[in-house]
């Protein structure tokens, strides 16, 4: 069984940035993707980044060029770096690890844009 906790959410000012951190534990731990989802009350939930296990990325057009992801150098943790906040990225952001046996999600955490 693996777990996924994220951490990192908060309320931000438009223009402000924040960083989600993720880390995953537990067995088997053979991570092929990770990957940062998002949802807005209403919405369905969205791909924002993903990075594979040999460091390919893909972003979400939304958040390309103001949002990085990026694996922590203990190789279960990944990060999401997020610049030039907008009001429209308000979300709760979850984690997905995909791992030999499966898919596994955090429960999530809230981000809010406002001022």
């Amino acid at each position: 069984q693996v777990q996924v906790v994220e951490s990192g959410g908060g309320l931000v000012q438009p223009g402000g940035s924040l960083r989600l951190s993720c880390a995953a534990s537990g067995s088997p731990l053979e991570i092929n993707a990770m990957a940062w989802y998002r949802q807005g009350s209403g919405v369905q939930r969205e791909l924002v980044a993903f990075i594979t296990n040999n460091d390919r990325t893909n972003y979400a057009d939304s958040v390309k060029g103001r949002f990085t992801i990026s694996r922590g150098n203990a190789g279960n943790t990944v990060l999401l770096q997020m610049n030039s906040l907008k009001p429209e990225d308000t979300a709760v952001y979850y984690c997905q690890i995909i791992v030999l046996t499966g898919v596994y999600w955090g429960q999530g955490t809230q981000v809010t844009v406002s001022s």
